[in-house]
């Protein structure tokens, strides 16, 4: 779910996208070859994560034209990893809020390029836009990012400890 929620904001359609996923997932099983793999535990996991992401893209790709503001509900700020503290989780809540604030468009840029690790050309391939506009989309949601952050943190400049 953790993936999915990184590029939707509403709960109904990550968890559309996730039941999409396992589908996908449960159809081509098939094309896993675990014979490659030394932990096959781990090789499916990331599979699977792909398989979340490119199921995204596409999602992303069907909307892309459709422009709407979304909720952050409570449900998708509850989500943690294992093994966080309350300063991690702390964080990662107020990250994850920030980037859910961004437009899909910058959102889905800003996914692909820092957390699944891809290039712009391979992102300019995946969603059908040119190179420059990949770079573009990027580098305008790391600046509302960063204002948004640099924002946050003014404020809790003033607020004193207990």
């Amino acid at each position: 779910m953790k993936v999915c929620y990184r590029y939707q904001n509403l709960s109904e359609e990550a968890e559309e996208i996730m039941n999409e996923g396992f589908l996908k997932l449960f159809k081509n099983i098939g094309q896993f070859d675990e014979k490659r793999h030394a932990n096959i535990e781990i090789a499916l996991k990331g599979w699977f994560k792909k398989i979340l992401v490119n199921t995204c893209i596409d999602h992303y790709r069907k909307n892309a034209s459709r422009v709407s503001n979304k909720i952050i509900t409570q449900e998708t700020e509850n989500i943690a990893g294992h093994g966080e503290n309350g300063l991690d989780l702390l964080s990662y809540k107020e990250i994850m809020s920030a980037i859910r604030t961004l437009s899909p468009a910058y959102r889905t840029v800003f996914n692909l390029f820092v957390i699944e690790g891809m290039t712009h050309e391979e992102i300019a391939a995946r969603l059908g836009i040119s190179v420059g506009a990949s770079k573009s989309n990027l580098s305008k949601a790391r600046d509302n990012l960063r204002k948004l952050l640099l924002k946050k943190t003014d404020q809790t400049k003033y607020v004193q400890p207990f």
